[in-house]
């Protein structure tokens, strides 16, 4: 079958750095009929090079499909006087939600059949899902194409039946419920896909009748809400990359105007929550790495200092309760719990000696000793543990059974690599213990590396299917990421962006200085912000790679962020800079992976795409798409473009499909490597 090429249609991007030729601008265009044309014989194309792996893709499907209990419940979560729980059944897609009286009846009264409510929709994902108080009304709310655009319902939970409210065009970020259920706050988006509107919806009335509680008119910010621990106040949180405000509402007066706990200042973020008989703030304020303050709710701009701040351990998270604070902290690329009593006694909680990850798992009670968290690591699979933390007993809830899998068949290690100005960059490597480290071995390397976020080491079932087929599996953690801190973060954004990328080539070299993979071997793999160190990676060094996959991945970076009416791009511009001044335009400029793609070799290459994405538009990664077939030296190497058209930036929602989507991408990274 012929490669597709995209017709060219000259355009030019008047820019600081001077005029830049675009014959593939035109795409940005989704109503221009060439636009789906083009993208549907990509689809065509790419199914046909996976049509000549049939047998290896069902294989992998079949081989992921085997390590997963396709029927099975989660661990109970006590909620007040009432137990829920999420069950999955063989051959269904969603999960079926329930709740009982008693741990044990967790699964005997249905809420919400998300397959039922999937029927007839080729997308379908869940945005709220909230109980009220009394446990007598569920508001939930559905994207049934992929848009982040949903419509949010109240459901009488005992009888299962719909009310008449019917809020439309709400977001993912939260919604809240008055303590007497008279009310629920949702949060609306702009023109641009922000949430910035926070509405008061009387149960009962129309939409039209919703009255605006907060709206932020700062298009760097995002608006979110949902309760306090404490379920006495709503908190509404304003905040962009850079800082924050946070506002209080109280639950049991949900038509008071809200009160702000501190005026928002340049660089200074903050979190809030309610403490029983007081705030507690998570804040940078004079603490880089974060300290714990609290305030007395009478008067919340009153901070004094609970946890002090320490440099290079990052606390990310706190989660009160009656009788203790919970912190989450990453210390030395590890994440971890820490625990403080009324008395201010601390304790960090031993977990796991090796690199893993922990989380806070769903913690409903108020009134209790015990944490829930989730861990895992590379070769441990997820479990549920509920922890006293006065008496350190901890109970494992629920252990992600994994059929057919032999954990003791696979190792890991946290490995150290130099980076080109002498840091050092961490990374975690999986491998099965038949895979010899003589520099041999086929390697995987995964990154993302922005906006703070760390990648703790994770389990896979499916990445199982790499590491049988003597495939090493490797985490880095580029600086972009929160994995050492904030500094970590700071030194790979804005104009110290690059150090994702060359921390992530380093790491590769590493890999095969030490043995663990061949030279002529790897595979480099991310997506979204992840997509951009692929396409940087493999721009800047493509000799490097035998195989890149790139999902949904961020590649136009100069164009989009130079055009403020876009989704997002304002908000953006504290995390990249702003392409339309100098020095931002030369610099971005410098590793744009479409403004770098020129006439050279490149690995082979898996690129995706969502055609109702908001988050990354369908057009970036299919421009580059054009662009590499256009000028790449070596059309001999599989180039394929996969769009699903009825989805997202999270692609398909059912774990069937999602699944196969994956034995897909598998089979792309062995067929290449």
């Amino acid at each position: 079958m012929l490669e597709p090429r995209a017709k060219k249609v000259p355009h030019v991007h008047v820019r600081p750095t001077g005029e830049r030729a675009d014959n593939y601008q035109w795409l940005a265009d989704r109503a221009d009929p060439d636009t789906v044309a083009y993208l549907e014989a990509e689809n065509a194309y790419s199914a046909a090079w996976f049509a000549e792996q049939p047998e290896l893709i069902d294989e992998l499907f079949e081989e992921i499909k085997s390590r997963v209990q396709e029927t099975d419940t989660s661990a109970p979560v006590a909620v007040d006087d009432w137990w829920y729980v999420a069950r999955t059944e063989e051959g269904m897609s969603y999960p079926i939600h329930c709740r009982g009286r008693t741990a044990a009846t967790a699964s005997d009264e249905l809420l919400l059949d998300q397959n039922a409510e999937a029927a007839g929709h080729e997308f379908f994902d869940i945005g709220a899902f909230e109980i009220n108080p009394d446990h007598t009304l569920l508001a939930w709310s559905a994207d049934t194409n992929g848009d982040e655009h949903y419509t949010l319902r109240v459901r009488d939970a005992a009888h299962r039946l719909e009310l008449d409210d019917e809020l439309h065009d709400t977001t993912w970020a939260g919604v809240a419920w008055s303590i007497d259920s008279t009310y629920l706050f949702y949060v609306e988006a702009d023109e641009q896909e922000r949430p910035y509107r926070v509405m008061r919806h009387r149960l009962g009335t129309p939409q039209a009748s919703d009255v605006e509680v907060h709206v932020e008119h700062d298009e760097r910010f995002y608006v979110g809400i949902g309760a306090t621990r404490s379920k006495e106040w709503i908190l509404i949180h304003s905040g962009s990359k850079q800082s924050s405000e946070s506002w209080l509402l109280p639950t049991g007066d949900p038509t008071a105007p809200p009160v702000c706990v501190r005026p928002r200042r340049k660089d200074v973020e903050y979190q809030v929550d309610h403490w029983g008989d007081r705030l507690v703030i998570l804040t940078n304020d004079e603490a880089v790495d974060f300290r714990v303050m609290t305030a007395p709710t009478e008067s919340p701009d009153d901070w004094t200092e609970l946890i002090a701040h320490q440099p290079g351990l990052r606390i990310t998270a706190i989660e009160p309760f009656e009788e203790f604070l919970a912190l989450h902290e990453w210390h030395a690329a590890q994440p971890r719990i820490r625990i403080l009593d009324r008395d201010g006694r601390e304790s960090v909680l031993a977990i796991d000696p090796a690199p893993h990850d922990v989380e806070f798992g769903p913690n409903e009670q108020w009134a209790t000793s015990t944490l829930r968290l989730v861990h895992q690591s590379l070769t441990t699979p997820a479990r549920v543990i509920d922890v006293d933390v006065f008496a350190g007993d901890v109970t494992v809830v629920k252990q992600t059974p994994t059929p057919n899998v032999d954990l003791t068949a696979y190792v890991a290690e946290r490995m150290w690599a130099t980076a080109d100005d002498g840091e050092r960059v961490p990374v975690d490597v999986v491998r099965h213990v038949d895979t010899p480290s003589d520099g041999t071995a086929a390697c995987c390397v995964y990154g993302y590396g922005s906006y703070e976020i760390s990648m703790p080491p994770w389990f896979s079932v499916a990445r199982l299917s790499l590491l049988d087929r003597g495939v090493v599996w490797a985490l880095v953690h580029p600086r972009g990421g929160g994995e050492l801190g904030r500094a970590w973060y700071l030194d790979g954004k804005l104009l110290a962006k690059r150090n994702t990328f060359t921390d992530t080539l380093a790491v590769c070299e590493h890999l095969v200085e030490t043995g663990i993979a061949a030279r002529d071997r790897i595979a480099i793999r991310g997506g979204s912000a992840g997509g951009l160190l692929v396409g940087a990676c493999v721009t800047i060094a493509p000799e490097r790679f035998r195989s890149a996959v790139a999902e949904v991945p961020f590649l136009d970076i100069v164009t989009t962020m130079s055009d403020p009416s876009l989704p997002l791009t304002v908000t953006e511009w504290e995390e990249w800079g702003d392409p339309r001044a100098e020095p931002y335009a030369s610099y971005m400029l410098g590793y744009s992976p479409y403004d770098n793609t020129g006439a050279t070799d490149y690995p082979a290459l898996f690129v995706t795409a969502g055609l109702n994405d908001p988050r990354v538009s369908y057009h970036e990664p299919a421009k580059w798409t054009a662009l590499l077939r256009d000028v790449r030296t070596n059309p001999d190497q599989p180039l394929l473009l996969r769009t699903e058209m009825g989805a997202g930036h999270a692609g398909p929602s059912g774990r069937y499909d999602a699944w196969r989507d994956e034995a897909r991408v598998l089979a792309f990274l062995l067929r290449t490597l």
